[in-house]
């Protein structure tokens, strides 16, 4: 019995058993008050899970967050499912990752429902005005941080040099992510004289068949409830888009943006570059997941039936992904050919990060007031490290005071 075949044996059918009252209570308050970003969130589970209520060992959380790190979507809610899972079952893989992303969801409809009656008002623009440049330094400073742990070595770094500028020529964002991908797989086999080990295809295959059977009688009823209970006349158009970026998006959340950008902005104009900053700055002004920028966009096209359409549709493969990936986990984990795949994929991720936070760049930064608001924000996140919300906070104090000075 080869690894990958042992390892879909030992699919855990049987999880470590909590409290569903106390699971649901510590997620619905880390939704609540994690402000930061992904980084931050997966910090404050550490500290609290591990470290003080030692729920999970350090060892099995980095197994955990290694796990939620190689498949599609929003890896601190991932993280959160997987958390849920591990302490409660089924019951706590739905709720855990429910009651984490619920609060910003909730959060982000109601001020999209406040952008859309009262956006024009001077003090709303005001605080928009000034939201921006700082939603731009905060994705420079994560570009920063990323791309110093990613570009390992001089290929990777004309790989990501290669995908900007592929970005800029309207390349599709999925052929740039996978594609970088595959070629850093090829050159690494061509320099190390890499095989594949044959007996690895039955292996994933056996693994991805057995967590298939094992799960999709309990994750298919929970797709069709959601899809039924959200999916109004119209709606699924709007769902779809989502649920496919959902199920793409690899890398950091900010990636989502260039996804974004190319479905809703170039290919359907379904909203403006301008709309696109301000779903952004209004994701970094709430706490929880980045992927409720996809709750506003909702509320904006189809408003509050259009808000759940999409955040359910950028949210489900998480579940779903989380449920049936954990048998491959070992396999790439030890397969240096699939580390490579995925180093060129993280490349890919802040390439097409680099281009996106150009075309923002462009919409928010319009005046000396925000190019100084946007430096100084990138001078504090990079050179003193001050939290991003503080930093949002302070944008939208300086927006409302310049139209308070304009006379507006």
């Amino acid at each position: 019995m080869t690894d990958l075949e042992q390892a879909a044996v030992n699919i855990p059918d049987h999880p470590g058993r909590g409290s569903l009252t106390e699971l649901a209570l510590f997620f619905l308050r880390l939704g609540i008050t994690a402000f930061g970003g992904p980084a931050a969130h997966i910090a404050m589970m550490e500290d609290e899970l591990v470290r003080r209520r030692k729920w999970l060992t350090r060892e099995k959380f980095l197994d955990l967050l290694g796990a939620s790190n190689l498949i599609p979507g929003p890896s601190s809610s991932e993280l959160a499912i997987h958390i849920g899972y591990l302490r409660a079952g089924w019951l706590g893989l739905v709720l855990g990752g429910v009651c984490f992303i619920l609060p910003a969801a909730v959060l982000v409809g109601c001020i999209a429902a406040a952008y859309v009656r009262f956006g024009h008002l001077p003090a709303v623009a005001g605080v928009l005005y000034g939201i921006k440049p700082v939603v731009v330094a905060v994705i420079l400073q994560a570009l920063w941080g990323l791309g110093r742990t990613a570009i390992k070595n001089r290929v990777l770094g004309l790989a990501g040099a290669v995908c900007v500028v592929l970005s800029f020529a309207g390349i599709n964002a999925l052929i740039i992510l996978f594609g970088a991908g595959a070629i850093l797989a090829c050159l690494h086999m061509i320099s190390r004289q890499a095989t594949w080990n044959r007996n690895d295809l039955p292996g994933v295959l056996v693994a991805i068949g057995s967590s298939v059977r094992s799960n999709s009688t309990r994750i298919f009823p929970w797709i069709g409830a959601l899809g039924a209970a959200t999916l109004a006349p119209g709606m699924w158009s709007l769902f779809l888009v989502f649920l496919r970026v959902g199920s793409v998006v690899f890398g950091s959340g900010y990636v989502l943006l260039a996804f974004l950008r190319a479905d809703l902005v170039l290919h359907r104009s379904w909203v403006t570059d301008a709309q696109l900053v301000d779903a952004v700055a209004i994701g970094q002004v709430t706490p929880g997941p980045v992927f409720t920028t996809a709750t506003f966009l909702g509320y904006l096209l189809r408003g509050p039936a259009g808000a759940i359409a999409a955040t359910v549709g950028i949210f489900l493969p998480a579940f779903v992904l989380v449920a049936i990936s954990g048998p491959l986990i070992p396999f790439l984990r030890r397969s240096a050919t699939a580390s490579a795949f995925l180093d060129g994929v993280n490349v890919a991720s802040l390439a097409l990060m680099a281009a996106v936070s150009y075309q923002l760049g462009r919409a928010a930064i319009v005046d000396w007031l925000t190019i100084a608001v946007a430096v100084a924000s990138a001078i504090l996140l990079l050179r003193f490290r001050v939290n991003s919300a503080w930093l949002v906070l302070g944008g939208a104090l300086v927006g409302i005071a310049a139209q308070f000075a304009r006379g507006g």
